[in-house]
């Protein structure tokens, strides 16, 4: 141990650049190991209640024209009891099994057995095999990127019906949207609790799985770190990206499609919805390689909160702009939609721009130009498991010496430019902005705390030289 801390510094960056990443996962791996109070708590309240908070924004738009307001008001006045509205909600048919099940089964299709050729003919396009972040035993998995494929694909086959086929309507997923509600729920339930029975008796990395000894702890933060089925079946990265997010754009086109049958036009806020999370979920499948290296991916494990989110907590409250708009639709004045469009460019431009700094500073080993300069930086270094001394570089040029989270801020200002479409009469379309920013500013604190944990007095140099978390000046 003494030789490997005493090497020369040039034997010593090498030998980083092969082990680094290995050993930082060692220290700084994923979720707790044990369980505190507050923890607990927080586990048991999303539980019980974040498949009640999605019906009930969607019950509301279903019933209450999307008024949170007007259902508490029945309740505790006594127009109506749950039952009533429990009553009024539409069940699970046999029709919205179907759909799901035949569009769960098509995108497990192309997931698994149609191998990436996009990255044959798209210019800077990175997609085939790709090797994913090496786990805390030590394992690099390898992934099949072939997500912007199948987002082709399906809206190739979409379009196609809408179109000429005419096999279905294309206002066919809002017309069952409730009942696809207890068909996400299924499946979302029955993956997570698949995956924990998986992870006690026959988890793909034993070595890679994390117990606490809690139960719900386990069940909602998962216990294995890379459950997989066969060579290629990821659960995680297959739930991230599909069938959620795939479905995202069309969820938004279902809407459109709905707003044209019910009011003989499409009103400008829906177009700039389906604009502007078109690009988003565009560009998640663009740089579904990249997205191997974050933190769902490198530190989260597999459990309900990702099986369950990504199935029904995700498509369900992501696209509630497009749903409120079917309901209220609202033509804006062309000053207010460039302006919203301007937000939600800028936004995602700081976004892309920011992620790609990094991403260039971390593969070049800052030998690049931000901004036409050499980036400057603070090194910083970190006792692994065993004892070595490592190095790391932390950049503090472009945007990331404006904040240390300024990706966070455009994805914050994109958000906001969803819901500003929706005008202002009501408070549901809103809920995005509040969600995102309650996760991001947890996402920042965690990052930090984890960070100030590896790198010590470092970090504390880093956080002298760039002050702000997420807005310059403010925060």
């Amino acid at each position: 141990m003494a030789a490997h801390q005493e090497k020369k510094p040039s034997e010593e960056r090498k030998h980083r650049s092969t082990q680094n990443d290995t050993q930082t996962a060692q220290v700084q791996w994923g979720r707790a190991w044990e369980v505190d109070w507050f923890s607990l708590a927080s586990i048991l309240f999303l539980l019980m209640f974040a498949p009640f908070i999605v019906y009930y924004f969607i019950m509301s738009c279903d019933q209450y024209q999307c008024s949170l307001i007007d259902p508490l008001i029945d309740l505790f006045t006594g127009n109506k009891h749950l039952s009533d509205i429990w009553n009024k909600t539409p069940t699970l048919t046999y029709r919205a099994a179907g759909i799901y099940t035949l569009w769960v089964a098509f995108q497990v299709f192309l997931y698994v057995f149609i191998p990436d050729f996009c990255h044959k003919f798209l210019p800077g396009y990175v997609g085939g095999v790709q090797d994913g972040a090496v786990t805390p035993a030590g394992a690099v998995n390898k992934y099949e990127i072939n997500g912007l494929q199948a987002w082709i694909i399906t809206h190739v086959l979409w379009f196609a019906n809408a179109y000429y086929f005419h096999w279905f309507s294309p206002t066919i997923i809002f017309d069952n949207w409730i009942p696809l509600l207890w068909c996400a729920n299924v499946l979302g339930y029955a993956v997570s609790t698949f995956a924990m029975i998986k992870s006690y008796f026959f988890p793909t990395s034993a070595k890679d799985c994390k117990f606490t000894g809690n139960f719900f702890y386990d069940y909602m933060m998962g216990i294995e770190f890379n459950p997989r089925i066969g060579k290629w079946f990821d659960f995680k990265l297959f739930f991230n990206g599909r069938p959620g997010i795939v479905a995202w754009t069309l969820i938004n086109l279902s809407y459109a499609a709905k707003q044209q049958e019910l009011y003989g036009q499409v009103t400008n806020s829906m177009i700039l919805v389906n604009v502007l999370q078109g690009i988003y979920v565009l560009d998640f499948f663009w740089n579904e390689a990249w997205y191997l290296k974050t933190i769902d991916i490198c530190h989260d494990h597999f459990g309900w909160y990702l099986g369950w989110g990504d199935c029904v907590w995700l498509p369900y409250l992501y696209t509630l702009q497009g749903l409120y708009l079917v309901y209220h639709p609202v033509q804006l004045c062309t000053a207010n939609a460039i302006g919203i469009l301007v937000l939600g460019l800028i936004g995602y431009y700081i976004f892309r721009m920011t992620n790609h700094q990094k991403d260039l500073f971390r593969r070049t080993n800052g030998n690049c130009k931000i901004w036409g300069k050499k980036p400057e930086y603070i090194e910083c270094s970190y006792m692994s498991v065993d004892g070595t001394k490592y190095y790391s570089k932390l950049m503090t040029s472009g945007f990331w010496g404006w904040a240390r989270h300024f990706n966070y801020t455009g994805d914050l200002m994109g958000s906001l430019a969803y819901c500003l479409t929706c005008g202002f009469e009501h408070i549901l379309p809103y809920f995005y902005i509040v969600y995102m920013t309650i996760l991001l500013t947890h996402r920042c604190i965690r990052d930090e705390h984890r960070c100030f944990s590896k790198y010590g007095k470092d970090w504390k140099r880093y956080t002298a030289a760039v002050p702000y978390r997420l807005i310059p000046g403010i925060f």
